[in-house]
């Protein structure tokens, strides 16, 4: 069986000696020791209740470390003391490690000083410079030469004027005249001529300063002297960030010893400087020390974990502390992930001019929204990366990632995940629960009826919903036998099977149910009726009874099928579709997905948990049911980001809600002019200020005029004419469908975002190839 992606007792790690950088680890790895039973919480979605081979144990007869009990529903602490692998490191990605050379752990301690001021929605906090808000008025560059040229010569003129006396005499040597009774320069003294000296040059000075303001000659010396700019742009890069206090030091975790707990201070910061304490690391320690100011964690579990383990407390239920490798940059103190850049243009705000692009949790909240057709850079750039950043927030805690795209997609690693379902594939390990993990019939009906028919209009307003033919069939039989009927039985049910439904009607009226005895009968009558939506359901039900299917969606009870209940833990999932052997089969498994996610997450016991959906290719996927499902997230601090090649997958009467459900919206390059539209509709419009520049013919009315017009005319060969502008306030689309579709260059995008506490960032274009 293929063990990607499994949960298990296996961690990643190397061992070194202290403060060494760890070195990248290969395809095997040194096992951690195994988990004790009830050690925490591992997600069981294997097929057929088959356990997937048990890694060997380390040499060695495992720690004996006692822990406490922990409170009920949390996972306890077991000992995982194996350092993570050293993570791969991407250009400009933020350090981990120690630099070679160097104090252990100085790349982490540099990374975690670093100031994150905060900033507008998008920005990449980690290092960011902000800017104002409104662009400096900037002089032109031609105004500004001619207006030092102009500056120098009227004060050469001005001075030599009055150094020779023709502006009213000497009176500006008034006061040598006063201190030596004669004229300065007539004086013969030696002392008095150097004085004298000494104040020309001085009022030359106070000359040439007055020159210089009126001139503006230290902005011009700013802008265009090579010295300045070498030097302005080397104390740019070479600005070292202001040493924090004692007090105000993240390293030295100044919010434990606020509360008291020095102890555990003191050795969460030794282990920071000895180079075993990591990003995802101080990520999952800080989400432990809010669930001790919540309540959800006694303070003497939380002491007694950080002084047995230091940085290898609270770990991952899959023992793991950090990803194989990293493709992007990540921040994991500000949960951001970065993209790009957002462009030096006009049409972007002068406060997100050249700051990096990112994407983080409280953005996700609200919906992802991104089109653009193949080769846009859709998964490679988004989907991929807001993967792997949901997948290290998973390691530390904080958030539930659920990645569904079709096999072979480049989504990453497969060990990156703890749950692989490769739904189709005979080699999968792990199962799909066909009915969301609902013991409700109704709400499994739900469920079936949205991933089977949700996309067909005509199904909902025929006579009979689907959602209410299922529920005839599903509880009855789950009344008999303890169970949902498996994907051959509810076939054979919603065909109306007179054999199968007689059966279930006489165990139902042996067991005594009679109003679900009702049900059946009210099935029987209905079949063969029109408007009856069972023979609808039954043909779609059919891409799902195929023999590649025929090991899933086990309702036996013998196994322990993923399902979305889980969302209430730190979980990694990722599901492949089988899109290229059964493309509408994929579409009916990734309706049923969304339908299960929308509704699973909204009934969560914890909601600082973050749950996110991804679905690298959305066509097929969005209905009614899904874009009002969409809406309730926000409130559930969940999201999901839907990517699709062209809104032509998205019914019309649909493209506008589901725009207008996400708060979030990204138009890539090469978007159809029809999309373009939808886009710019969902932007709207602003006021713009139009310069309007119009040219009249000059008419001559003198003789001399005449014949200078007569002559510029000839020489010039164009008529002679006045210029008149006028400026007035329009409105404009932010981002036309004409520009959307045309002027955006590979490797681009504009993005609008909404944050879940209602803050806006207008469409940005961002370059997602930097």
């Amino acid at each position: 069986m293929d063990r990607d992606g499994t949960y298990g007792s296996q961690a990643s790690g190397n061992e070194g000696a202290p403060g060494r950088p760890p070195a990248a680890s290969g395809p095997s790895v040194p096992p951690a020791p195994e988990v004790p039973p009830g050690a925490g919480w591992v997600p069981d979605a294997r097929r057929g209740g088959e356990a997937p081979p048990v890694p060997p144990r380390p040499a060695g007869p495992p720690p004996q470390v006692t822990a406490p009990t922990p409170p009920q529903g949390r996972p306890a602490p077991y000992d995982s003391r194996v350092l993570p692998p050293a993570p791969t490191r991407a250009p400009g990605a933020p350090p981990w490690g120690s630099t070679p050379g160097g104090p252990p752990g100085a790349d982490f301690l540099d990374w975690l000083r670093t100031p994150r001021p905060p900033a507008l929605p998008g920005i990449w906090r980690f290092g960011h410079r902000p800017r104002p808000e409104v662009e400096p008025e900037q002089t032109p560059g031609r105004q500004l030469v001619s207006g030092a040229l102009i500056a120098l010569l009227v004060g050469w003129l001005f001075w030599s004027l009055l150094y020779n006396g023709y502006l009213w005499g000497n009176w500006w040597q008034a006061p040598l005249t006063v201190l030596f009774k004669t004229t300065p320069l007539e004086s013969q003294s030696t002392g008095a001529a150097y004085v004298s000296w000494a104040y020309i040059v001085l009022v030359a000075a106070l000359v040439a300063v007055m020159v210089a303001r009126l001139g503006r000659w230290p902005e011009l010396w700013r802008r265009y002297s090579p010295w300045s700019r070498t030097r302005r742009e080397a104390g740019r890069a070479a600005a070292p960030p202001p040493a924090p206090t004692p007090q105000e030091d993240p390293a030295q975790w100044p919010e434990l010893r606020a509360a008291g707990e020095h102890a555990v201070a003191d050795r969460l910061a030794d282990e920071a400087y000895a180079g075993r304490l990591r990003d995802v690391d101080h990520a999952r320690l800080v989400r432990a020390w809010r669930s001790v100011q919540s309540g959800q964690l006694p303070a003497e579990t939380f002491r007694h974990g950080i002084l047995r383990d230091g940085a290898a407390a609270f770990p991952h239920p899959s023992g793991r502390r950090d990803l194989p490798a990293r493709s992007v940059p990540h921040d994991l103190v500000t949960g951001q992930v970065r993209l790009g850049s957002t462009l030096d243009d006009a049409r972007n705000p002068y406060a997100y001019r050249t700051a990096g692009f990112a994407l983080g949790s409280e953005l996700l909240a609200t919906s992802l929204v991104a089109v653009g057709p193949a080769g846009s850079g859709k998964t490679g750039a988004l989907v991929r990366p807001v993967a792997e950043a949901l997948c290290l927030q998973a390691l530390a805690g904080r958030a539930a990632v659920v990645v569904v795209g079709v096999e072979g997609a480049a989504l990453g690693r497969g060990d990156d995940y703890d749950i692989v379902i490769r739904l189709g594939h005979p080699d999968s390990v792990y199962d799909l629960d066909l009915y969301g993990g609902a013991h409700d019939a109704e709400e499994a009906a739900t469920y079936l009826a949205e991933a089977l028919v949700g996309d067909l209009p005509q199904a909902s307003s025929s006579g009979r919903r689907p959602s209410t033919v299922l529920a005839q069939v599903l509880g009855p039989f789950r009344a008999v036998h303890g169970r949902f009927p498996s994907v051959p039985e509810l076939r054979l049910l919603l065909d109306g099977s007179p054999t199968h439904l007689a059966a279930l009607r006489a165990a139902l009226d042996a067991g005594g149910h009679s109003a679900l005895l009702r049900d059946v009968e009210s099935r029987e009558r209905q079949a063969g009726q029109p408007g009856d939506a069972a023979p609808l359901l039954a043909d779609r039900l059919a891409l799902l009874d195929r023999p590649a299917f025929a090991d899933f969606f086990d309702t036996s009870g013998d196994g322990a099928p993923f399902s979305f209940r889980a969302l209430d833990h730190p979980v990694r999932v990722r599901i492949e579709l089988p899109a290229r052997s059964h493309p509408d089969a994929a579409r009916v498994l990734a309706r049923l997905v969304l339908a299960q996610f929308t509704s699973s997450v909204l009934v969560r016991g914890d909601l600082s948990l973050f749950a996110c959906l991804v679905l690298d290719d959305a066509a097929g996927v969005v209905t009614a049911e899904a874009v009002r499902g969409i809406q309730s997230l926000r409130s559930a601090h969940a999201g999901v980001l839907l990517a699709l090649r062209t809104l032509d997958d998205v019914p019309q009467e649909l493209r506008g809600p589901l725009l207008g459900a996400a708060g979030c919206r990204m138009a890539l390059s090469g978007v159809a002019p029809r999309d373009g539209q939808d886009f710019a509709a969902a932007w709207g419009t602003e006021w713009r200020e139009i310069r309007d520049v119009t040219d009249r013919q000059i008419v001559a009315d003198e003789p001399l005029t005449k014949v200078s017009h007569f002559l510029r005319k000839a020489i010039t060969g164009k008529a002679p004419t006045a210029q008149s502008v006028t400026v007035r306030q329009v409105e404009r689309e932010r981002w036309s469908a004409s520009e959307l579709a045309h002027a955006l260059p590979p490797g681009h995008a504009v993005v609008s975002l909404t944050t879940v506490r209602g803050e806006h960032a207008p469409p940005l274009l961002v370059d997602l190839r930097h």
